[in-house]
């Protein structure tokens, strides 16, 4: 059996992988800004003294990592509006995403803070500090600090998450794959292009996130763990 590789036909479309790419980073971008602000409030929630916000952030965060991400995002796509909820396409995507994400994060960021030392606190409080200076230098930042390799390696899997957004045809890369190879029937080269896409922008988020290390972690940086 031979197969003769053409990746000429693709040369036609490459506006419209262009295209895709853009998209993915659109998804991607919002994804990770807003999941980011969940993440936060979801982990202070979930430390919280009151009972009834602790259980709120619980059971979304538990829903979410214990459906898959395409039940999520169909739910709200068809199951929503077929009670009269409809969402464009692109609205649909990035919501799903950024819920999704949101409570990865939230235990994450969680994480990181139960490791930062209770005596650490103690001592905040000792010197007068208020509760939201406490959460926000002692804790808060610490604990992102703490857990960034974990973060940024969560926000590159959810990148390559948006590819299940074709399933309700959102234009990102995967999207746009398949609709190129139905019409060329190059299924091999269209899926060896894209996934050299999906490598490019992977590398392009982790030498992004590194940058964003540098900067937001200077204790990290001379320390050499970014």
């Amino acid at each position: 059996m031979s197969y003769q590789f053409n990746f000429a036909a693709l040369v036609p479309y490459w506006p419209d992988f262009i295209s895709g790419a853009w998209v993915t980073l659109q998804l991607t971008v919002g994804a990770v800004i807003f999941g980011m602000v969940i993440g936060v409030l979801c982990a202070i929630a979930r430390r919280s003294r009151f009972v009834a916000l602790r259980s709120v952030a619980g059971v979304y965060v538990e829903t979410v990592r214990n459906t898959p991400f395409i039940v999520q995002i169909f739910f709200l796509f068809f199951g929503m509006s077929s009670v009269g909820v409809r969402m464009p396409i692109m609205v649909a995507a990035i919501f799903a995403l950024v819920v999704n994400v949101g409570a990865y994060t939230a235990e994450i960021i969680r994480a990181g803070m139960d490791a930062i030392p209770k005596g650490q606190i103690e001592a905040a409080e000792a010197l007068g500090l208020s509760q939201f200076q406490i959460y926000r230098d002692i804790i808060l930042m610490p604990a992102i600090e703490k857990v960034y390799p974990a973060l940024t390696s969560q926000f590159v899997l959810m990148m390559l998450t948006t590819s299940i957004c074709s399933q309700i045809s959102a234009e990102e890369l995967t999207g746009v794959a398949n609709n190129i190879q139905s019409n060329t029937f190059r299924s091999f080269e269209t899926y060896i292009v894209i996934g050299l896409f999906y490598i490019g922008i992977t590398l392009m988020m982790r030498f992004g996130f590194w940058l964003i290390g540098l900067y937001a972690f200077p204790r990290r940086r001379v320390m050499g763990g970014v």
